[in-house]
């Protein structure tokens, strides 16, 4: 339940670029609509009485080709909310589609925050795929409800771009969509509740997922600042933003048809351009006037614009529309609410006719400033049209439905008038902040009052275990510590005579009375950590004292009859020997020849309503385990719970199992004769290859790192046993 002084929310958005002030909208494709959202979510949190504390967690950002702004690593921006900037992956901007590699760093810094701020929020909110994953691992590590917003959708955009000619190949080199798609679905598995802006997301974007879970899904129209945002004063200035556009145009007193949106082929501005030079009537009737960002020299746009930008300038010569278009290329933030006056007073209409449009925040801008809208009826418009009934939808790849909408608008005024009128009335009953943080914070509370949230694991806690080992070297059993017998013997007196704050470990996916066994024939010795069972499973210490509240928190809708039932239908799936199989771990052998790859043994299960993980190892041994369990999350939790920097941490593995431990602020040991599902794991910035094979390549590891010294994280700073 809610703490009695207030709660503790952290919002986490991880790409663009998000301070307090002066939001550069509109940049690139990342800093848009997002970006301004939870800004404004989080201070109208702060308001609350019942709110502690609002965080909003993004990525810290260092780069001469940005603001100093986004290296601050804590700003505040409200009486009771902050932005708090994690650092993780390359320091330098990024876009979303690059920032896979680095997720599981950004759960190990954001673990550290909170550990080293003694503080743990009450709910966590992602935000956009990337966020959905992060915050939905950190909620299972902490124990905590998590809440998704998705914003768009990885299915959507990936449909959208096969129907427009791009292959696959493309889409996923261009987006990588498989990740977005894969955490998205992560996320709607994780999640408690679902936080959407239209009833369109729901039917028919979250639908097309294997975790839909209409259930946990709630409609809440988000909220909108505006109050920089009215209809047209007598005596206002000109802006220079409406001058500019004058400057391109023969008859600037003509109605103006806005669209304002960044060059991306989803925003459509294409088929405007071509619909306007199509049309004698609505060049007759009205200018169109473009605002497409800011830009310098398009040749070093990136290059999705860089197209889009020089398709719509080709358009407009092909149409000869010199005279009737204004593109301008600069403008001013502050200038954007003076052009939506500049329509209303021109009576013209503002446009929004995008492939698919999440939500639609300009519409809003446009409503407030008493402009009717046509738009898009693929996403948020729908609902905002419905609401604010100022205007009406087209299908976007229907030229001829644009252009009627458009006409309708500019030459029949009494619609004009109507729409115009009942946008200003409506905008602000249907998207204040104080309705919106209303209703988002009642579903937070019946989340944080259901008993189905799982009991949390420990957070930190001090015990008299492993009370003099600050660092510890965790390494797999089979292939790594074995293999090579002498390697292994070298390995053992090494640690045996490193000094005492050096712990050893075991992460296996060997039952744990297997392992039992292994330890008296290898002579193996006693670890401090031994981690069983793919990560299912963690003792601590000379009695092997089981972790309760590991066990407590994965068991979590773990359903192991149902997964037997499921995949006992499917071809080339056999389970192995009993002594493989254990409480939270079931385990088969797989004939890819006759079973269905991966991919699809996991839909399969999705689709069959089961909530797990699938680890594959070897291309031919398959775990199904808990969906809260793993062997990386598993080593996270041991090291929070007894307060171990990651850093301080040595991995080493040879296969696929090993994979998730191996990623992350963890420094991983890849041995010589790894598996080659393994490969994948070199453009990690903490895992090293070695060259020698098997226990000689854990000690060729624990060279490189100078882990028995002061470790040496190459170009990073140098740790000593004194950071412990």
């Amino acid at each position: 339940m809610a703490k009695e002084k207030g709660l503790r929310i952290a919002l986490i958005s991880l790409h663009g670029l998000i301070r307090g002030e002066e939001l550069e909208l509109g940049r690139d494709e990342d800093t848009g609509g997002q970006t301004r959202y939870v800004l404004e979510l989080a201070r109208a949190l702060s308001e609350r009485d019942d709110i502690e504390r609002v965080d909003l967690i993004t990525r810290e950002i260092i780069d001469d080709k940005v603001s100093d702004d986004y290296a601050k690593l804590e700003e505040q921006i409200a009486e009771k909310a902050y932005i708090v900037r994690i650092p993780f992956g390359p320091k330098r901007y990024l876009s979303k589609s690059k920032l896979w590699p680095y997720m599981e760093m950004f759960v190990d810094q954001c673990l550290s925050y909170f550990q080293r701020t003694r503080s743990v929020p009450d709910v966590i909110h992602g935000h956009y795929a990337d966020a959905g994953y992060g915050g939905g691992q950190l909620a299972r590590l902490l124990g905590v409800p998590f809440v998704f917003t998705g914003h768009s959708l990885g299915r959507v955009k990936q449909r959208r771009l096969e129907d427009s000619g791009l292959s696959a190949d493309k889409i996923e080199s261009r987006y990588a969509i498989s990740s977005r798609i894969e955490a998205e679905e992560f996320a709607l598995e994780t999640c408690s509740l679902i936080c959407t802006s239209t009833h369109q997301e729901v039917k028919e974007q979250y639908e097309q997922y294997e975790n839909y879970i209409p259930e946990r899904m709630e409609v809440i129209p988000p909220g909108v600042d505006l109050s920089a945002f009215h209809p047209p004063v007598e005596g206002e200035p000109t802006s220079q933003l409406a001058k500019d556009v004058n400057a391109f145009l023969h008859n600037p007193e003509k109605p103006m048809v806005v669209a304002m949106a960044r060059p991306d082929e989803r925003k459509n501005l294409e088929m405007l351009v071509k619909t306007y030079g199509e049309s004698p009537q609505l060049q007759r009737e009205a200018n169109l006037v473009l605002i497409m960002g800011t830009r310098g020299d398009i040749r070093e746009m990136p290059p999705g614009q860089r197209t889009v930008l020089t398709n719509v300038l080709t358009l407009i010569d092909v149409y000869d529309l010199y005279g009737k278009v204004a593109y301008p290329k600069n403008h001013a933030a502050a200038d954007v609410a003076t052009l939506y006056r500049e329509i209303t007073k021109s009576r013209g209409v503002f446009v929004n006719a995008a492939m698919t449009e999440p939500f639609g925040l300009t519409l809003l801008e446009a409503a407030a400033s008493g402009a009717p809208i046509i738009a898009t009826n693929d996403g948020g418009p729908t609902d905002i049209i419905a609401n604010c009934k100022n205007g009406a939808l087209v299908d976007p790849f229907d030229s001829k439905s644009i252009e009627k909408a458009i006409l309708h608008a500019l030459i029949e005024p009494a619609q004009w008038d109507e729409w115009s009128q009942a946008g200003l009335e409506n905008v602000n009953i249907y998207y204040s902040w104080h309705r919106h943080v209303e209703r988002y914070l009642r579903d937070i509370k019946e989340v944080l009052g259901d008993s189905d949230v799982p009991p949390p694991i420990a957070r930190g806690r001090t015990t008299k275990r492993l009370p003099q080992v600050d660092r510890l070297i965790i390494a797999d059993i089979d292939n790594t510590l074995t293999g090579d017998d002498d390697a292994m013997h070298d390995f053992f007196r090494l640690i045996g005579e490193a000094e005492d704050h050096i712990g050893f470990g075991i992460a296996t996916g060997r039952r744990y009375e297997e392992v039992m066994e292994l330890m008296v024939e290898y002579e193996i010795p006693h670890p401090e950590v031994l981690i069983t069972s793919v990560g299912t499973e963690i003792y601590y210490g000379k009695n092997y004292t089981l972790d309760t509240s590991w066990r407590k928190h994965i068991d979590f809708r773990w359903n192991p009859e149902q997964i037997r039932r499921v995949l006992e239908q499917v071809d080339g799936l056999y389970l192995q020997e009993e002594h493989e199989q254990s409480t939270y771990k079931i385990s088969y052998q797989v004939d890819f020849a006759i079973a269905p790859k991966l991919a699809a043994i996991k839909r399969i299960l999705r689709e069959n309503g089961v909530r797990a993980k699938c680890i594959l190892s070897l291309g031919m041994f398959l775990d199904i385990i808990p969906s809260r369990a793993g062997s990386g999350i598993s080593i996270r939790h041991m090291a929070y719970k007894w307060g171990f920097p990651l850093e301080h941490i040595l991995i080493a593995g040879d296969s696929g199992n090993d994979e998730e431990m191996l990623a992350g602020n963890t420094l991983g040991v890849v041995v010589g004769n790894y598996s080659s599902e393994l490969e994948k794991l070199r453009k990690y910035p903490r895992v090293y290859f070695a060259e020698k094979s098997h226990a000689a390549g854990i000690i060729e590891g624990i060279e490189y790192y100078n882990f028995l010294d002061q470790i040496t994280i190459p170009n990073e700073k140098m740790i000593g046993s004194e950071d412990a």
